[in-house]
């Protein structure tokens, strides 16, 4: 018990909040971009659909590599923004963001795209009809459609963005209370042979994760 009061929970706390604002952020922009790219037909859409997927496929430290170039003040987007807004996008909080939504991205997307591609176009039409606008149609209709999609999109972007390592790694360094998440804690605490800890935040974070898959499958079983 004794271990337990004098575990330092910030890289925890850390970690739940960059997940909930990744999760917040890439929900809004996920589902305008695949109702954009469910309803249109343009040259260049594979591509599109190949760039966003890169993440699940890529190894994290190489795109935690390109990312901390990118985002880097010596580049000119990190020294755009740097000059812009006063800010820095490396090894700090707001760089863990900015780089967690461009890799939890496609678990965001996925879910919603396929879930949006399975509808029927006449379910569209039929809103239309009625004189309904498309902003109506999307959330009186659409998205209550794919409710079960957007659960597993939600649940699944919260948990890859909470279980990140590598990314956060290259992009946060381990910065306390900036940057130091509950995955670079546990890293630290064996590289110490601090087992005790590690458990304990290993622990949480299996216990998180299972919770959030066991909501999935219950609330998509009963949908059944």
């Amino acid at each position: 018990m004794n271990e337990l009061a004098n575990i330092d929970y910030e890289p925890f706390w850390l970690s739940l909040k960059l997940s909930f604002i990744t999760t917040f952020i890439l929900f809004f922009f996920c589902v305008g971009l695949a109702y954009f790219m469910s309803q249109k037909k343009f040259f260049g859409k594979a591509f599109l659909e190949s760039i966003i997927s890169l993440p699940l496929v890529l190894p994290p430290s190489v795109l935690g590599f390109y990312l901390l170039i990118f985002l880097s003040p010596y580049s000119f987007f990190g020294k755009f923004i740097e000059e812009l807004f006063g800010v820095r996008l490396v090894f700090n909080f707001t760089g863990l963001v900015v780089a967690s939504c461009i890799y939890s991205l496609p678990f965001m997307f996925g879910p919603i795209y396929a879930g949006l591609n399975s509808l029927k176009k006449s379910l569209f039409e039929a809103s239309y009809s009625l004189g309904k606008s498309k902003l109506t149609t999307i959330f009186r209709v659409i998205l209550p459609s794919i409710r079960s999609n957007l659960l597993t999109a939600i649940v699944v972007s919260f948990a890859h963005t909470m279980g990140e390592f590598g990314v956060v790694l290259m992009i946060g360094g381990s910065v306390a209370g900036e940057s130091k998440v509950a995955s670079i804690a546990i890293f630290e605490a064996v590289e110490m042979l601090d087992y005790t800890k590690a458990h304990i935040y290993a622990l949480l974070m299996l216990i998180i994760s299972f919770f959030v898959l066991f909501v999935v499958y219950l609330l998509n079983s009963k949908k059944a």
